[in-house]
């Protein structure tokens, strides 16, 4: 008799607790999910979701797969298309689309140096990719990013870091207008650099996002615009002298 009440009594509890979840700890106590909780099925999202969240996958930065297709999603649209030749226009075009969901599709954030770009250690500019690669004296690429440029204003060809009309070569805190430029270093005649997305000197704040690096969305003034990480890294590469810098 109290085995058959004790199997009785655990028969109730069970039934009041309900079924037990399939991700008993997808949920925390604030209400939040969790590391383990299941990823949205592929069949779930949206078209826009699926490319953003590709796009993310292959380093194109695309933002939050929120299925808005806004100015973010579409720089990395540029950022995948400039990566694979295609015309960059912000759009999944036929062509884009294929390849986005290829098995041979390209990733954005790692890039070739271009070809007869000169050798040993310099500094790459593609105008046509908008990037940079730091490449070292073996040829061994250091580092690489996204930039903002303006081709109309910088010619393709060779230049070298350093002084140009009596301007120094390199300027920590630089002021142009109402804006910072951080980390400029000089390479063309007279006022063309690398430097930091300007700052307002008001805020503080770049005057556009990081994310629009690797996109023809904005132009300078002739310099090129980098991410604060990359332009520490420019700067740093810079510290020993003369440069050599190609432009392609």
């Amino acid at each position: 008799m109290k085995q058959l009440l004790a199997v009785l009594a655990l028969a109730i509890v069970t039934a009041l607790a309900g079924p037990a979840p399939s991700h008993a700890s997808s949920l925390s106590a604030s209400g939040t999910v969790s590391a383990d909780a299941p990823a949205q099925p592929a069949a779930a999202l949206t078209a826009t979701e699926r490319a953003q969240r590709r796009l993310n996958a292959l380093g194109c930065s695309a933002g939050p797969v929120d299925g808005q297709a806004g100015n973010w999603t579409r720089s990395a649209i540029i950022r995948f298309q400039s990566r694979h030749g295609f015309a960059q226009t912000g759009t999944l075009t036929t062509t884009t689309r294929t390849r986005l969901y290829a098995d041979n599709a390209r990733r954005c954030d790692v890039r070739p140096v271009p070809a007869r770009s000169g050798t040993g250690r310099r500094i790459v500019i593609s105008q046509k990719q908008n990037w940079v690669w730091l490449v070292g004296p073996a040829g061994r690429t250091i580092a690489q990013g996204g930039m903002i440029d303006n081709a109309g204003e910088l010619a393709r060809g060779s230049y070298g870091t350093g002084s140009y009309c009596g301007r120094a070569a390199r300027i920590r805190l630089n002021r142009s207008g109402s804006v910072w430029l951080d980390n400029f270093i000089r390479f063309a005649a007279c006022g063309f650099g690398f430097h930091q997305i300007p700052r307002s000197m008001s805020s503080g704040a770049q005057i556009h996002a990081d994310w629009m690096l690797g996109t023809n969305m904005a132009a300078s003034h002739g310099c090129i615009r980098l991410s604060r990480a990359m332009s520490f890294k420019v700067w740093d590469f810079t510290a020993a002298g003369r440069t050599p810098v190609r432009v392609v």
